[in-house]
């Protein structure tokens, strides 16, 4: 949920983007533009605070398995086996456990088709939607580091891989870019349209298909340093 004077939560209830437009508080960016509207019934918000994207991500996704068994079953059995691919890599298994453990169980109520309102309700308990973003944090890591001759050509700087990754993905609220995007989607198979919106007046956005040419899952609204949900 969006920034206000009392606590928020990590996500927020879905509303129509015209009323999201009504609201400049959440963030201080300009009114969703009109061609958005007509691309999208409702926006959610989540909590900006540096781990929007993988919160977005997770929630959109999982959301979207309640109504989809047979991709459902997929993201479980890749889901399933990403621990020890990981453990492989050599990440620490004892360190890694109760993450992945996490994940499975928000994937396992997804399969026993909770209403919607519970899974939103188990997003909004703290250490389980931090357990969520770091175990999604891992696997972004992990992809990374598998695919590194790919992903250094993003890099500046002169880091490493590895280094990108313990001081830019692995830690809590470290915002996320387009690299981060492609390698959770990549992790995963899952592939993410974000709409990235213009800084300028009028508020145009430019949407990017990760991988491109595949067919989005999951569609996400990005304004400088924040992503929301989309819904079509």
């Amino acid at each position: 949920v969006a920034r206000g004077r009392g606590r928020s939560q990590p996500v927020a209830k879905a509303g129509p983007v015209a009323q999201r437009r009504l609201r400049p508080w959440v963030t201080p960016v300009s009114p969703c533009p009109q061609a958005l509207l007509h691309k999208y019934s409702h926006i959610r918000k989540t909590r900006p605070d540096g781990n929007c994207f993988y919160r977005a991500f997770g929630f959109a996704h999982l959301e979207a398995l309640l109504e989809d068994g047979q991709e459902l079953q997929r993201f479980k059995e890749l889901s399933a086996r990403s621990k020890d691919e990981l453990v492989a890599q050599g990440f620490t298994e004892f360190t890694i456990e109760d993450f992945h453990n996490t994940f499975m169980e928000l994937i396992e109520q997804v399969e026993r088709r909770v209403p919607p309102a519970q899974l939103l309700a188990a997003f909004n308990e703290p250490s389980t939607s931090d357990y969520l973003v770091v175990y999604l944090r891992l696997l972004t890591s992990g992809c990374l580091q598998r695919h590194r001759p790919f992903f250094e050509q993003f890099l500046e700087g002169g880091r490493s891989i590895k280094e990108f990754c313990q001081q830019e993905v692995e830690p809590m609220c470290k915002e996320s870019d387009h690299i981060h995007v492609i390698a959770l989607a990549r992790a995963l198979h899952v592939p993410v349209l974000v709409e990235y919106m213009d800084r300028g007046e009028g508020g145009a956005t430019h949407p990017h298909v990760f991988p491109e040419g595949a067919r989005p899952r999951v569609h996400l609204l990005y304004r400088p340093g924040h992503y929301d949900i989309l819904y079509k």
